[in-house]
């Protein structure tokens, strides 16, 4: 380091370069674990009930721009599918949509969007990406039946938001 850095790490109390850090505190031992609540079985039915009846199911966020990318992506084939926005206002009331979420996560993953396929679960948002580039979304889609402008070739990961991408040199 140079004068300035150095001078610059010395301004800064708890922040020095030229010396270690002391220690992090202990956590408390004798603190209990965080208690999990038992899961909804509504919830859990729902997820079941949905994934079974329904050929394309999107469980999302309304914020969330992973979710809008596979809204897109669907659009785009033109996939009709079941969305369960967790965060709308069809899903507040007595916090179905955390408990829906809740059991998404104990059984399947903690990530959202999560998107089933003829009552299979593909993944996440990158995973069905990946699933439509090796071509086993369009199979899924075929063999449960759901109709999808099989013309349409993109790469899906150019529906995603533009901060994902690493930028290109001039």
């Amino acid at each position: 380091m140079d004068d300035d850095e150095n001078a610059i790490s010395h301004s800064t109390p708890g922040y020095r370069f030229d010396r270690a850090q002391a220690p992090p505190p202990a956590c408390p031992i004798d603190r209990p674990p965080p208690r999990e609540e038992p899961l909804d079985a509504q919830a859990v039915a729902f997820v079941h009930d949905i994934v079974r009846d329904k050929p394309v199911v999107l469980f999302a966020l309304e914020w969330c721009e992973f979710c809008w990318a596979v809204r897109k992506l669907f659009a785009r084939l033109g996939i009709e599918h079941e969305s369960v926005d967790l965060d709308s206002v069809a899903y507040q009331r007595d916090d179905r949509g955390l408990k829906i979420r809740a059991a998404l996560r104990a059984e399947f993953a903690p990530t959202i969007p999560q998107i089933f396929i003829g009552g299979e679960r593909i993944g996440g948002c990158t995973e069905l990406f990946d699933a439509m580039r090796s071509g086993e979304m369009q199979r899924r889609l075929d063999a449960a039946g759901v109709d999808y402008d099989h013309s349409i070739k993109l790469d899906p990961y150019t529906l995603l938001p533009n901060w994902v991408h690493p930028r290109e040199t001039a």
